[in-house]
């Protein structure tokens, strides 16, 4: 298993036994670096990291370094990629990334910049390469808002991220032959603070959690627009931060 510490600005590698427990840690990778925003980014704040489809490749997302870290992956251990680290803009506070499931590119979310970048992914190479970014916000929206989450459709034409504050999901087309994501909708949450979501491996559903809200609430999602709509009745859960199908 793979973990991110944001207080502590590692990522660390711990054993899975037998039984489905875990051990001490056997790797911690401590990251450097920090950012412009005084509050936020005095130091590292390792906020996620994902491995690559061929478990060869992982990278984390760093809010506090205002980096995207590059690490190889080989029977349980980290090192650094040839290229270990890409550079976000100064103050953007990369949270959360996700690969395509084409192997060719990757989208990091930063928290602080309401901005969703694409990037060029070589898996052979283990690189990133920025390719453009969007902004996660409806035109003319003018208050606080951090972006928490970003996830890829199963079948690669649409991503979605979500607003906390603006408390809503954005919808992105994306189109592989030039790199580009376009902005195809903007739906409320039905809820406070989106800090996670997830899509079902069909591609037919999407689960977002409230956490201000207390709320869980059901999507459907059009397979051929990328778009979403509300199914049913939320439900009343207890500040929940995350959720997962499980196969």
């Amino acid at each position: 298993m793979l973990v991110a510490n944001y207080s502590r600005g590692t990522v660390a590698v711990l054993p899975i036994g037998p039984d489905g427990s875990l051990g001490e840690a056997t790797q911690v990778v401590q990251h450097t670096g920090s950012g412009p925003n005084e509050r936020r980014q005095r130091g590292p704040h390792a906020h996620s990291i994902d491995l690559d489809a061929g478990n060869a490749f992982a990278v984390s997302a760093d809010l506090g370094a205002d980096r995207l870290f590059v690490y190889r992956y080989d029977a349980g251990t980290l090192t650094p990629a040839p290229v270990p680290s890409v550079a976000a803009e100064p103050g953007a506070g990369p949270r959360h990334f996700a690969f395509h499931p084409g192997g060719r590119f990757g989208f990091g979310l930063n928290e602080l910049q309401s901005t969703m970048v694409v990037y060029a992914w070589d898996a052979g190479k283990g690189e990133l390469r920025a390719l453009g970014s969007v902004n996660t916000l409806p035109e003319g929206f003018s208050g606080e808002n951090y972006p928490a989450t970003v996830q890829v459709h199963p079948e690669g034409r649409f991503v979605y991220g979500t607003n906390r504050g603006h408390d809503s999901f954005v919808v992105f087309e994306f189109d592989a032959d030039t790199g580009t994501l376009t902005t195809v909708q903007h739906e409320s949450v039905r809820g406070r603070w989106p800090r996670h979501f997830a899509i079902h491996p069909g591609g037919d559903w999407l689960i977002a959690v409230g956490q201000r809200s207390d709320s869980i609430a059901l999507f459907r999602i059009d397979r051929s627009t990328g778009r979403l709509s509300p199914v049913g009745d939320v439900i009343e859960v207890g500040t929940p931060s995350s959720v997962l199908f499980v196969p």
